[in-house]
């Protein structure tokens, strides 16, 4: 049997873009995406801690060390500059081994969306 469990997360960052007018997905800083361990085109949840809105998408790769977190898309609509959100990716593993598994939980700076020293 398998099961799908949590992977990946982002706890708590800003976003500083909404760009309506693209084909759609997130934009992270390939810096935090590299800590939560992210790679561009993977599906994400996405909860914004506003206005309880939960959206799936994609991972584009953002500039390092930039802080960027960008809603592209009609995910705009919906996610706004300065929401904060949090960023889940899950996986499926077989049942033994995810009880062993322990995912990627990143708390970066809200403020800045850095990695904290």
């Amino acid at each position: 049997m398998e099961i799908k469990v949590l992977k990946s997360k982002l706890h708590l960052v800003t976003v500083t873009q909404a760009e309506l007018d693209y084909i759609g997905s997130i934009t992270i800083d390939e810096d935090l995406m590299d800590a939560a361990n992210l790679i561009e085109n993977e599906q994400v949840h996405v909860l914004n801690k506003r206005n309880g809105e939960r959206l799936i998408t994609y991972v584009i790769k953002g500039e390092r060390g930039s802080g960027v977190i960008c809603m592209n898309g009609p995910a705009a609509l919906r996610i706004a500059k300065g929401d904060v959100v949090i960023v889940i990716s899950y996986a499926m593993m077989k049942f033994e081994e995810a009880k062993k598994f322990t995912p990627w939980v990143i708390f970066p700076d809200t403020e800045t969306n850095r990695l904290k020293a």
